[in-house]
């Protein structure tokens, strides 16, 4: 494993985003695709959109298709697990999500029941009409896999309806639920774009288990990860894994870490691969701290870097089918 130094987070970026691409954190099973066109015939008949993200990656867990599948429809963006989030960044994405017309914004917790219900009041300010007109509001709740979406539908009818489970997923067919409060759901599986445009956002949605580990090498995410939380949450890391000072590269802290949880094979060897289930596993479950991993801000940077990455790769290949053309009309002459 190469050295990654923290000091140089702009070489550090290239090395992960050149890894992303051969890494593939690319994860849409068979039943996705269905699921889309499934979608597609249901939504011209919705009211309004509920779209569940994860408070820790609100904008890597927005799903694109979604945006671009509901069109001008309202929508309540619901961000689940705020517990696990950083409450100030939240707040910050609350604000950024509302600057879009049609579009309220909802931190919650689905292990407290009057705030999942509140979403159904933003449903209701988004449909008025509906109600005014003695007619149930139509809604379809949406989100990437592993967002908690299933937890919210049953905490919403009241009884046990959606299946759960910490594994990506779960839900693989479209179900209407009438919630016998002047509201229909539709509930869809989890659906995850067929391709990640954002590399970083590949890395969080695998960092927070969106997508299945054996769609991951668990060292990459960990690495990327650790780089992060060392510059964003260092007293986090120090106050967990008893560390006075962070080292300058990550290999080092991840070794430290390592060393503090007693991640060691045979030799005295550090078990990098044991670290990274570590800090992963405790970034999932809320032990490392309140986290959130991205912030406004980040995103327009890494979009103009995704937007120049892509620039670049065509005009390889277009110089790349430019030199075929020339090597085929030599050869013909």
């Amino acid at each position: 494993m190469a050295l990654h130094a923290l000091s140089n987070p702009y070489n550090v970026q290239q090395i992960y985003l050149s890894r992303f691409i051969s890494m593939s954190i690319q994860w849409f099973p068979g039943h996705m695709h269905k699921a889309r066109k499934e979608i597609e015939e249901v939504i011209p008949q919705v009211d309004v959109i509920i779209e569940v993200l994860d408070a820790r990656i609100p904008f890597s867990s927005e799903n694109p298709m979604i945006s671009s599948l509901r069109g001008d429809k309202p929508c309540v963006k619901v961000l689940n697990k705020r517990d696990l989030a950083d409450p100030e960044l939240t707040q910050l994405w609350i604000e950024h999500f509302e600057k879009e017309q049609g579009v309220k914004a909802i931190a919650i917790t689905t292990s407290v029941k009057e705030e999942v219900n509140h979403v159904m009041e933003l449903v209701r300010k988004l449909a008025p009409h509906r109600e005014q007109m003695g007619k149930n509001i139509r809604t379809m709740i949406m989100g990437i896999p592993n967002v908690g979406k299933s937890t919210i539908i049953n905490c919403l009818a009241g009884r046990t309806i959606a299946v759960t489970g910490n594994q990506p997923a779960v839900t693989r067919r479209q179900q209407r639920i009438n919630l016998q409060n002047g509201v229909i759901l539709s509930d869809t599986p989890g659906i995850l774009w067929p391709k990640v445009e954002n590399p970083h956002s590949g890395f969080r949605l695998a960092a927070t288990g969106a997508v299945k580990d054996t769609a991951m090498e668990y060292d990459e995410v960990a690495f990327y990860t650790v780089e992060y939380l060392a510059k964003q949450y260092p007293n986090l890391l120090k106050e967990r894994y008893q560390i006075e000072e962070l080292p300058e590269s990550d290999i080092e802290l991840m070794e430290a870490i390592g060393r503090k949880r007693g991640a060691l094979r045979a030799g005295g060897h550090i078990d990098i691969h044991k670290c990274s289930e570590i800090l992963l596993h405790e970034l999932r479950n809320g032990t490392l701290g309140k986290v959130t991993l991205e912030l406004p801000e980040m995103i327009t940077q890494e979009l103009i870097e995704v937007e120049a990455a892509a620039a670049l790769k065509t005009e390889q290949q277009i110089k790349k089918k430019e030199e075929r053309r020339k090597r085929y009309l030599k050869n013909k002459r």
